[in-house]
């Protein structure tokens, strides 16, 4: 029997469990507490935030047992016949609930005829009927169908939030997660939920021992290694163009993600600038980032002059490059030349 997903085990179950979404929680339970439950609701957000978990609950707090819920894929089931077929089921009345409630997933993909065929029903539904439209794309949403709806947009997670979660996960699987290891999984992320826990559960599963640090977590999701990062830092530094430009070359030929290799680049120079500059952001920052990498970057950002503010700009501007780089590791060896010169 195969293991359940960590972001199945964990999916939260009440509006309580839902984390970061208060906006959008917060006005449901009142509306079920007054009993003014609207007949249809457009959930926007980019994946992985929990959107169709939301509806689950508001459909149970609403009164609607599992006969009475529809679940769709509008990706799939996108056609007008789709569409009308739903529409015709919609005005049978419910098993066993005050309620039928339909979740249509990635409603973004019905097509111009689906919508047209949907539009009337959702004007006038019959008064059993809930929809709850979801996308992770509210602009191709027609605006005839969003002022049909009560709209409500999903924010991602801060990285400190995901962090959180995933530690807090990771100790009910029996696992120590450290803070440096949590704050990688969460970048890594990118602000999703279920990222989050799916990169956990395969750190998890390659782990030899219960005690989970950042190195467990560059091993099993091939992120960039730390050393490769001190290594840049340090030569910069020390003003040695040599050093930084062999530091990005090694970490190209390991087939590291250079965007990647380029966000903890950034993170790591803001974090030695601040323990170097702010003295009153030492406990947070010890905290945050784990007393031995706060030790290494506080070495590395007082052994010498090489890095500032102007390192940390270029390197920024190499981030608005990279992404239309025809080489990847371009704009970072850019960024050295412009610093300490290419002459």
């Amino acid at each position: 029997m195969a293991h359940q997903s960590l972001y199945r085990m964990y999916r939260p179950s009440t509006f309580a469990d839902v984390v970061g979404q208060e906006q959008v929680t917060k006005p449901l339970e009142e509306a079920v507490k007054a009993k003014k439950i609207g007949h249809a609701y457009l959930f926007a957000g980019s994946r992985g935030l929990g959107k169709t978990s939301v509806a689950r609950i508001f459909a149970k707090e609403a009164g609607c047992t599992e006969h009475d819920l529809y679940e769709i894929d509008a990706a799939s089931n996108n056609s007008v016949e789709d569409i009308r077929a739903l529409t015709e089921g919609v005005y049978t009345l419910p098993f066993q609930s005050p309620y039928k409630v339909y979740i249509l997933d990635e409603v973004h993909m019905l097509s111009r005829g689906a919508w047209n065929a949907f539009l009337k029903t959702l004007e006038e539904p019959p008064a059993h009927a809930i929809f709850i439209l979801a996308t992770t794309e509210l602009e191709k949403v027609p605006e005839t169908v969003q002022s049909r709806c009560q709209v409500f947009e999903f924010k991602k997670p801060t990285r400190a939030v995901l962090a959180e979660m995933t530690a807090a996960v990771a100790k009910k699987e029996g696992y120590a997660l450290a803070p440096d290891a949590a704050e990688l999984i969460a970048h890594l992320a990118e602000g999703s939920y279920r990222d989050a826990l799916s990169i956990l559960q395969k750190v998890c599963a390659s782990a030899e021992e219960k005690s989970l640090s950042r190195s467990a977590v560059e091993a099993a999701t091939g992120a960039p290694r730390r050393e490769q990062v001190h290594a840049l830092l340090t030569a910069l530094a020390k003003g040695e163009r040599g050093g930084a430009l062999a530091a990005i070359e090694r970490a190209a030929k390991e087939q590291v993600d250079m965007r990647l290799f380029l966000e903890l680049t950034l993170e790591a120079l803001r974090a030695a600038l601040l323990i170097r500059f702010a003295p009153d952001l030492h406990d947070a920052l010890r905290t945050e980032l784990g007393t031995d990498e706060f030790s290494s970057l506080q070495r590395i950002g007082s052994g010498g002059s090489g890095i500032s503010h102007a390192t940390l700009l270029a390197f920024l501007n190499a981030a608005d490059r990279i992404r239309y780089a025809p080489i990847p590791s371009l704009p970072l060896e850019l960024a050295v030349l412009e610093l300490l010169g290419g002459a």
